[in-house]
C-alpha cells in the first residue's frame, strides 16, 4: 500500500506523514528531501522556486519508486507538493487500488482565522527557512489552485475548514 500525500504549502503534509509513520511503522519518502538532495548535489540546475519544472523533473522518479514498492509488496508513505494533478494517468489497474491519495487544502475562511497558527507551525516537523512570501493571499491562492486543479482531475480534497486537529485525526483513524 502506498499513501500519497500532497496539497498546498503549509497544510501539514509532513506532519501527517510523520504521524502515519508513527502509527503504522511504514517508512515515508519526503519529495522535498529528494528535491534538495538533487539540487544540493548539483544533479539539476533547478532551484526550490521552480515548482512546475520540479514536478516534471521529480514525478517520473517518484512514480517509479511507488510502482517498485507496490510490485515488491512494500508499504510506503510519499509526501510532498510535486504531484501532478492528473497523477492517476501514470498508473494502471494493477497499481491504483493500492494507492491511497490524500490532498490537504485549507479553506479561505480557515486561513483568515488561523494564519498566525499556520505560520507558527511551519517548522513543526522540518526546519524551513522563514518564507517571506508566505502571506495570507499567497496561501489562499495556493490552496484555491490545489482545490480547483485536483477537483477538476476528479480527486477528493481533504478540506481543512475549522478544526485542524480533528481533520488530521480522522485521516489517522
Amino acid at each position: 500500500m502506498i499513501i500519497l500525500i500532497t496539497g498546498a504549502s503549509h497544510t501539514g503534509k509532513t506532519l501527517l506523514a510523520q504521524k502515519l509513520l508513527e502509527k503504522t511503522s511504514c517508512p515515508y519518502l519526503s519529495i522535498d528531501h529528494l528535491k534538495m538532495g538533487l539540487i544540493r548535489s548539483g544533479n539539476t540546475d533547478l532551484t526550490p522556486e521552480d515548482d512546475e519544472e520540479l514536478t516534471e523533473y521529480l514525478w517520473p522518479v517518484i512514480r517509479e519508486i511507488m510502482k517498485t514498492a507496490i510490485e515488491n509488496r512494500q508499504n510506503l508513505i510519499v509526501e510532498g507538493c510535486y504531484v501532478p494533478f492528473h497523477w492517476r494517468q501514470d498508473f494502471d489497474e494493477r497499481y491504483l487500488p493500492l494507492i491511497r491519495f490524500i490532498c490537504l487544502a485549507m479553506s479561505e475562511r480557515y486561513i483568515d482565522h488561523h494564519f498566525g497558527e499556520i505560520i507558527g507551525f511551519e517548522s513543526e516537523i522540518e526546519s524551513r527557512l522563514i518564507d517571506a512570501d508566505c502571506t495570507k493571499d499567497a496561501l489562499k491562492g495556493d490552496n484555491k489552485r490545489m482545490i480547483d486543479e485536483f477537483q477538476d482531475a476528479g480527486e477528493q480534497i481533504v478540506l481543512i475548514d475549522s478544526d485542524y486537529q480533528q481533520t488530521i485525526k480522522k485521516l489517522l483513524d
